[in-house]
C-alpha cells in the first residue's frame, strides 16, 4: 500500500516483492506481468499524475527522483525480491545521464542493500555500448566500444552494478518496438530522407519479448551477470524501412546521401547465450513479420509513437 504522499507502507505481503524503477514503455509491462503472477509490485515514478495511473492498475506507486541527492523517499522500502532498473534517458530533464544512471543507480543500490536480504538487481542497458563493428557479430564476450555519451554512461552503470550488487544482471537490449512504438514512421510517411547507412544492420526486439526476458532472468536460479537481448534476426535498415513502408502504405524510404557511408552502430547482435542459458525464445522472432500485425492492430485514434528517437537513446 502507499499513502497519499507516495510512501510505501511497512506491510509486507506474502510472496515476491518487486521494485520497478522507471515504469515507462518497458518497465510498466514488466510490472504488470509480475502483478499478474501474484507478486507485490512497487513502481517508482517522478510524476504524481503517473503515480495515480499506476495505482489504478494495481502497482504501488512510489514518487521520487532517482537523480536527486535526497534518498528519503526510499526509506520505507520493504525487503525486496527483485529490483528492475528501467529508467530511460530523458533529454528534457535537467539531470545529466550520468547523474541518473550512475549516481542515481549508486544511491538506490546503497539504500536497497540496507533494506534486508540482497535482492536480484536487473539493469536495463543497451546494445548501444557497442559502436561501429563493421557489420560484425557482437555478444557478451565482445568488449564495449561506445561512440556516444549514452553508451559510455551505460558501461559505467554496468560496472557499478557488478561491483555493488551481488548477483546483479545487466541486460543489453536491442532497439525496442511494439504496440504504439514504430520510430521514424512520420518521416517515412512524409518522404523525409532517413539518416544512416541503409546497408548497415539493425537489431530489434519486441517490447513484450524484452519484458519476458526480464522475468526469465528474475526467475533463473543462477543467471550470468550479462546477457544481450534481441530477437536474433538482424535486418538491414534498407529492408526494415522498406517493410515498414509496405505495411503502412507509405512511400518507399529515401536516404540522406551524406549518411550512406558506413558510420555509427553497424553490428549484428547474437543473443544465443540468453537462449541456451535460460531456454528463452522470443514470441516475435522476426520483426518483419511482427510489424504487419502491429500496424493491423493499431486503432485509428491511437497512432503509433513515430518520433525519431528510440528507447534509451537508440535509433532503429
Amino acid at each position: 500500500m502507499t499513502t497519499s504522499a507516495g510512501h510505501v507502507s511497512a506491510d509486507i505481503a506474502a510472496g515476491p516483492v518487486r521494485l520497478v524503477v522507471g515504469c515507462g514503455y518497458l518497465g510498466e509491462r514488466v510490472a504488470l506481468a509480475w502483478l499478474a503472477e501474484g507478486s507485490r509490485v512497487i513502481g517508482v515514478t517522478r510524476s504524481d499524475v503517473r503515480a495515480a495511473t499506476l495505482a489504478a492498475r494495481g502497482i504501488e506507486p512510489l514518487v521520487g527522483d532517482v537523480a536527486a541527492g535526497d534518498t528519503g523517499w526510499l526509506a520505507e522500502l520493504p525487503p525486496l525480491t527483485t529490483v528492475f532498473w528501467a529508467v530511460g534517458f530523458d533529454r528534457r530533464a535537467a539531470a545529466t545521464p550520468r547523474d541518473v544512471h550512475v549516481h542515481g543507480l549508486g544511491r538506490l543500490l546503497t539504500v536497497v542493500g540496507r533494506a534486508g536480504p540482497h535482492p536480484r538487481v536487473i539493469l536495463s542497458s543497451s546494445t548501444g555500448v557497442w559502436g561501429d563493428e563493421a557489420g560484425g557479430i557482437v555478444n557478451e564476450a565482445t568488449p564495449p566500444s561506445p561512440e556516444r555519451e549514452a553508451g559510455h554512461v551505460l558501461v559505467e552503470a554496468e560496472r557499478l552494478l557488478h561491483a555493488t550488487a551481488a548477483g546483479g544482471v545487466a541486460l543489453r537490449f536491442a532497439g525496442l518496438y511494439g504496440p504504439g512504438r514504430l520510430p521514424r514512421l512520420d518521416d517515412l510517411r512524409a518522404g523525409v530522407p532517413l539518416a544512416g547507412d541503409p546497408d548497415s544492420w539493425l537489431n530489434l526486439v519486441h517490447v513484450d519479448d524484452a519484458a519476458a526476458a526480464v522475468r526469465a532472468v528474475a526467475a533463473a536460479r543462477h543467471p550470468r551477470p550479462l546477457y544481450v537481448v534481441s530477437d536474433g534476426r538482424p535486418v538491414l535498415r534498407r529492408e526494415w524501412y522498406a517493410r515498414l513502408a509496405e505495411v503502412t502504405g507509405s512511400p518507399p524510404p529515401r536516404w540522406e546521401p551524406s549518411a550512406t557511408p558506413r558510420r555509427g552502430a553497424d553490428k549484428r547482435v547474437d543473443p544465443t547465450l540468453l537462449f541456451t542459458d535460460l531456454g528463452f525464445r522470443p514470441a516475435h522472432p522476426d520483426a518483419r513479420v511482427a510489424v504487419a500485425a502491429l500496424v493491423a492492430d493499431q486503432p485509428a485514434d491511437h497512432p503509433a509513437d513515430t518520433s525519431s528517437s528510440g528507447v534509451r537513446g537508440r535509433r532503429p
